[in-house]
């Protein structure tokens, strides 16, 4: 028996440390007695400061939405595959959770345990596909409407300008105005146009070997530009030696100008945008992490920034984001966003071979 019990408690202490899930023990005196590596990783928690201690005052700085773990837990209360958000400094997790209590062999409460499964790759790759079948039908659309739009559109502008120039001889200002006003607008549609028709697949992309670290550096005076332009100071944070990936190098620097502009523009006048190049190994990822110190976005906002028509701003067609994921998934990355509090992280996320 005694045997038996020193395998059940060594195999305790294995599965805490090797178990790819979040395990967290805790007892009726709601301190935390045991938490897997796991679990440390996802919540940011390093084991030897958090063993013995009230769960409440680990969580204590954590908002209501990040309360992972709630008192009423002893009350017997049961959590079944539960999905939580979970932001640690900068990464993101989707978490699916679990949670009972403990009972001795009298069925009395000794303590109560929570499980979670990280989820963020699944979750991920759903909403990639949902997202993938949008924009492929909002693509077949622009490629199919696209020239019978421009086409009439032409003529308006051609004409248009003729009437402009006309107006402006014979003096008629308010009337010059009234042109200028229709022309904006016309190339406004224009614009939302030619991102739609960036939503289908683009019929001259090149795939080659590219070093992500040049393409950064060669858009870095256009950024730095729109940056002073608003009031906000860029770093850079270069990577020694990055590994080159397979893509086309017109469509990165897109990505990463949306992105940063998209970050300049959120913090209005002032703030700082930081561009930070890093190297996954484990993962075989070159990483882009875009963070800027705007208010931050939302969680009820977060999940559809990359859905197709989705904006926050005024004049914005909601497809510059759509645009940037597709791109990336098309070559096996990912983009990730996270914001918690103050500020916004994009972490564009490509393979290399």
């Amino acid at each position: 028996m005694q045997q038996g019990l020193n395998l059940l408690q060594r195999f305790a202490g294995t599965f805490l440390r090797d178990v790819n899930l979040g395990v967290i023990l805790m007892n009726t005196q709601f301190e935390l007695i045991d938490i897997s590596d796991m679990a440390c990783r996802v919540l940011g928690l390093t084991k030897e400061d958090v063993i013995n201690c009230q769960v409440e005052q680990i969580f204590a700085n954590m908002p209501a939405e990040h309360q992972l773990v709630h008192r009423n837990i002893l009350d017997g209360m049961v959590v079944r595959n539960h999905a939580l958000s979970w932001t640690n400094n900068q990464e993101r997790y989707e978490l699916l959770v679990d949670s009972n209590v403990l009972r001795d062999e009298d069925h009395r409460v000794v303590g109560a345990y929570i499980i979670f499964k990280d989820v963020t790759n699944l979750r991920s790759l759903e909403e990639q596909v949902q997202r993938s079948d949008r924009l492929a039908m909002i693509g077949q659309i622009a490629a199919g409407t696209a020239h019978e739009i421009r086409n009439p559109l032409t003529s308006i502008k051609g004409f248009l300008q003729m009437m402009r120039k006309t107006m402006k001889d014979l003096g008629m200002d308010r009337e010059t105005g009234y042109t200028e006003v229709m022309l904006t607008e016309i190339n406004r549609i224009n614009e939302l146009v030619n991102e739609f028709l960036l939503l289908s697949k683009p019929k001259n992309v090149t795939y080659v070997e590219v070093d992500t670290s040049q393409v950064m550096k060669d858009i870095l005076p256009i950024i730095n530009n729109e940056a002073i332009m608003h009031g906000v100071i860029m770093h850079y944070e270069s990577a020694d030696k990055l590994p080159s990936v397979i893509a086309d190098r017109e469509l990165l620097k897109q990505v990463f100008l949306n992105i940063c502009k998209n970050g300049i523009e959120a913090m209005g006048d002032g703030g700082h945008l930081t561009l930070t190049e890093r190297v996954d190994d484990d993962e075989r990822k070159v990483n882009f992490d875009i963070h800027d110190t705007g208010p931050g976005i939302p969680l009820f906002v977060i999940d559809k920034i990359f859905d197709p028509f989705f904006t926050t701003k005024a004049e914005g067609t909601g497809l510059g984001l759509s645009v940037c994921q597709r791109i990336i998934h098309d070559i096996g990355g990912h983009i990730r966003v996270s914001s918690k509090g103050f500020g916004t992280t994009f972490t564009v996320s490509i393979p290399f071979p």
